[in-house]
């Protein structure tokens, strides 16, 4: 090191720092060329061992020492040299006047100063001790500042952890229900808290010294002084009780003073702390107890048992007249002496157990062999029954004995007796826990089963029970525990040969809540019987079926073959008079051929529709505006005789419906109210706003929540229960042969199922019939539809759209592609799926695939459009159908982009459809 440069030995990391920065362009140049004053000033702050800095010449150029690093966190790396502004920018306005003071010669000294630094502790609170004085050069003037520094953060944050501790000891005396105080060595009090004061009226310095014991009762002053004096001298602790008068009330109440002394290392005492508690209540209870102790004793002599009082060391207080017969001593001979002293050490180990439990404090009641002083042996049932004080604590128990010989002999003969009748019931007689252990059975498990008694006690109880019926078990015992009642419920056992025996079971809960008995029935053969009946049942039911389907088809080939007859006669007649030139008469044919056709059409939808697998096209519906549009044709077709009546419910919610087939739904109940009115009568059609709640729901047969309804009432005979359970059936009427097929009931009910609702009759004989259609709630808006609007004339198809048909009907193939292109379209054909399927495939222009649900060719029409739609998505597809399975057309409603209709149909209603439906986009 140059000489020049001596002043920065052993300066540690601080002098380093000064080496190492960059003076290039600083006031202060190089330190080579810096003046002795401020060599001898900096060399005095890097040797220094306390923590201090040096702030030198007019720009306040900042130095530290190693002591000081700590304090300036983030700020080290740049610090040295710096301007002191700068580096203390965050507490310049408070350090600016201390240093102005300072360079005005006013050194200043600040003790525990707080200050928030950003130093590496994250801001936390600090407090320092600052001592400012400055250094003059050579001429005398001001040329720095020395300033030290001493973190003061513990000792000001443990004075104040003190003061605090103080305070919250200092409250808690004085809020202290007891009175704390303190004496000296020779029994002198030195201090207490202000309660004493309230309590006694006695001025502050009054109980100083022996002054205290002005406030005691004059007959406590000699033994409480005894009990002092005896303290003081032996060094052991004050325990004694005594009265003061209480100055608010005149009164002396009892209180409890307690004392211990505190030692120095020699051992002797240099301070006694005590506390005094007021022990009145205590004091008057224990006076009552011993004035009723006489009475307790007069008492427990008059029983025909041993009573007696055993306290927390075992010791018997108290035993009445009975001691004589059970110990063979006198009560006086008992009392004082400890329970092995009394009953020997064999007894007494049969009864610590049971003793241990009562002074836990919990009651206890057992039997126990006891041998009297006369050589008898009798049984004795004993009960040990915990006593507190007044704090709640256990101080002892009571003890009651009794002899029950000539009991449990007469019990034990009962228990016999149900152990003869265990061993031989047919039943299954069981005892069980709740986690599903078998604890006992009886032999007729064994009998019935087939496993031993061994395996069954071995073996958790569900794996006996059938996998579906392992809920129900669960479920029953679950309710047996909550409500502690008996609950009846029927499982399946498997037996040893691995059939399975039904079981119909009675369980009841025992006392104490963790076991339970039961009793278990064999029902096997019942359940057989049963399942036999229900066969036969069903035998009878199709047999009727059949013997009405047979009904059924004759009465529809009738009617097919008048159609058909009317449709073939009426086409023979057209061609005849075609080939005549007579063609004035070929309107009238043609309206009896399509009228026969609508009227085939009309009755096999009542068909699909008895069988649940008509296709529906359900649009939100407003059922109100419905029933007002089928007003007029219903009382023309009820007659004059019967009067309707209309009440629409206001604000009526919309419902996602097939509206032809609910005016269908709606003329039919009506019909059917007609019949029922013979000699006229009225007919009320109503809607309403419904909310089936859980219980309705299930009432009902349907999911919980909105729906509406629409009855219709009739004031007619009615129906008895007997007939009511059958309406629904199929093929049931109540009509003549030849009058009716059972289908329209039956019809309802399908479309009402099939819609996501429910039907539901309500009849009394004599009273007439309500009969309800459930429809649940649609939140879409209601669109006005005119299904009559625009087949006059259909609209042409724009340039280059393709439609394929696919039917395996060659004749409905030929007329869909005559007015396909009549229309102006592209028509594909193909006969069967698989052709049409390669068409859809392949790169051909495709904007609607017409086609039939029941197709040949290995997929039916549905299955052809789904695969289609894989490398089409957008494909649209109108499905022409006379019949179409449910699992088809997903229930009877269609995914986006998928329409059907249903065949027969017009010509019109196909072109307008298919525009329609190319038209989405």
């Amino acid at each position: 090191m140059s000489e020049s440069l001596a002043f920065l030995a052993g300066g540690g990391e601080a002098a380093r720092m000064i080496r190492t920065c960059d003076w290039s362009g600083h006031p202060l140049g190089a330190p080579e060329t810096w003046p002795e004053g401020l060599r001898v000033a900096l060399s005095l702050v890097l040797n220094s061992p306390e923590s201090m800095i040096l702030a030198w010449g007019p720009d306040l150029t900042f130095f530290f020492n190693d002591a000081y690093v700590p304090l300036l966190g983030p700020r080290l790396p740049w610090a040295m040299g710096e301007r002191f502004d700068v580096v203390w920018a965050d507490a310049w306005d408070q350090a600016r006047p201390i240093i102005d003071d300072a360079f005005a010669g006013r050194s200043r000294r600040f003790d525990d100063l707080p200050w928030k630094l950003a130093t590496d502790r994250g801001g936390a609170d600090t407090w320092f001790t600052f001592s400012y004085s400055r250094v003059l050069d050579g001429a005398g003037g001001v040329a720095g500042l020395f300033v030290f520094t001493n973190e003061t953060t513990a000792r000001v944050l443990g004075d104040k952890a003190l003061r605090e501790s103080e305070e919250h000891f200092r409250q808690t005396v004085e809020l202290n229900p007891q009175v704390p105080w303190t004496c000296d060595p020779h029994g002198n009090i030195t201090s207490y808290s202000h309660r004493w004061l309230e309590l006694t009226g006695q001025a502050p310095g009054e109980p100083d010294g022996t002054g205290w014991t002005k406030a005691l009762h004059p007959d406590d002053l000699a033994p409480t002084g005894a009990a002092f004096s005896a303290a003081l001298s032996s060094g052991g602790p004050v325990d004694v009780d005594y009265r003061i008068r209480i100055a608010a009330t005149g009164e002396y109440r009892w209180q409890r003073a307690r004392a211990y002394p505190r030692r120095d290392e020699a051992g002797a005492i240099i301070r006694w702390y005590g506390v005094v508690e007021d022990v009145h209540d205590r004091k008057l209870a224990e006076a009552s107890l011993r004035e009723s102790e006489a009475d307790l004793r007069l008492v427990a002599d008059a029983l025909p048992l041993l009573v007696g009082f055993v306290d927390r060391s075992l010791t018997y207080r108290f035993v009445n007249h009975a001691a004589r017969v059970w110990f063979g001593r006198t009560p006086e001979e008992v009392a004082g002496r400890r329970v092995p002293d009394i009953v020997g050490e064999a007894g007494f180990r049969a009864r610590r157990p049971n003793m241990e439990r009562a002074l836990a404090g919990t009651a206890v009641r057992t039997d126990l062999l006891w041998p009297w002083p006369d050589g008898r042996r009798r049984i004795a049932d004993i009960r040990y029954e915990p006593r507190r004080d007044s704090r709640g604590a256990v101080d002892g128990f009571y003890v009651f004995v009794q002899d029950v010989t000539g009991q449990r002999d007469a019990e034990a003969g009962l228990a016999a007796e149900r152990d003869r009748l265990w061993e031989l019931s047919e039943d299954l007689l069981v005892q069980a826990d709740y986690e599903g252990r078998l604890l006992r059975v009886s032999p007729s498990w064994t009998t019935l089963l087939g496993h031993t008694e061994e395996t069954l006690l071995a073996r958790p109880y569900a794996e006996l029970v059938h996998p579906d019926d392992f809920p129900v078990v669960m479920e029953a015992l679950l309710a047996m525990r909550a409500s502690d009642k008996p609950v009846r419920f029927e499982d399946r056992l498997r037996a040893a040969d691995g059939t399975w025996r039904w079981v119909a079971w009675k369980l009841a809960p025992e006392p104490g809540g963790r076991r339970l008995t039961g009793t278990g029935r064999d029902i096997t053969a019942d359940k057989d019987a049963a399942e036999q009946r229900e066969r036969l049942e069903a035998q009878l039911r199709q047999s009727q079926k059949m013997e009405a389907v047979g009904q059924l088809t004759g009465g529809l080939a009738h009617d097919f073959n008048n159609l058909l007859a009317g449709i073939s006669g009426s086409l023979e007649l057209m061609q005849t008079r075609i080939g005549q030139g007579r063609l004035k008469d070929i309107d009238r044919y043609m309206s009896a051929a399509q009228g026969a056709a609508k009227r085939a059409a009309a009755l096999t939808h009542r068909l699909l529709a008895f069988s649940r697998r008509q296709t529906l096209d359900p649009k939100p519906t407003d059922v109100n505006t419905l029933v007002r549009g089928m007003e007029e044709l219903i009382r023309r077709t009820v007659g004059p005789a019967v009067t309707v009546e209309v009440v629409g419910a206001a604000g009526l919610w919309a419902a996602l419906v097939d509206p032809p087939q609910l005016e269908n739904a709606l003329l039919n109940l009506c019909i059917n109210a007609r019949d029922a009115m013979p000699d006229g009568g009225r007919i009320t059609i109503e809607t309403a706003n419904a909310w089936l709640d859980r219980w309705a729901a299930r009432k009902h047969d349907v999911p919980e929540g909105q729906y509406l309804s629409l009855c219709v009432t009739d004031t007619g005979t009615g129906m008895g229960p007997d007939v009511l359970a059958k309406v629904f059936d199929p093929f049931f009427t109540t009509k003549p042969i030849g009058q009716g097929t059972g289908l329209g009931l039956s019809m309802i009910y399908g479309f009402a199922k099939q819609s996501g609702g429910q039907v539901r009759l309500y009849s009394e004989v004599g009273e007439g019939t309500t009969a309800c259609i459930y429809l649940p709630r649609h939140h879409g808006l209601v669109t006005e539809d005119d299904p009559l609007g625009g087949l006059t004339e259909a609209p042409r198809a724009e340039q280059g759209e393709t439609v394929l048909v696919v039917d395996d009907e060659p004749t409905v193939r030929m007329l869909v592609t005559e007015v396909l292109e009549d229309l102006g379209y592209t028509a594909i054909e193909a006969a069967d799926s698989a052709s049409g399927l390669k068409v859809l495939q392949s790169d051909v222009r495709i904007d609607l695939l017409v086609t039939d649900v029941g197709l040949p060719g290995g997929m039916n029409g549905r299955q052809m459009a789904d695969a289609a739609r894989v490398n089409r998505p957008d494909l649209k597809v109108l499905f022409i159908t006379g019949y179409a399975e449910n699992a088809v057309v997903g229930n009877g409603h269609l995914e986006p982009g998928m329409a059907v209709l249903t065949k027969p149909f017009v010509v019109e209603t196909l072109g307008v459809r298919i525009r329609e439906m190319i038209a989405q986009g």
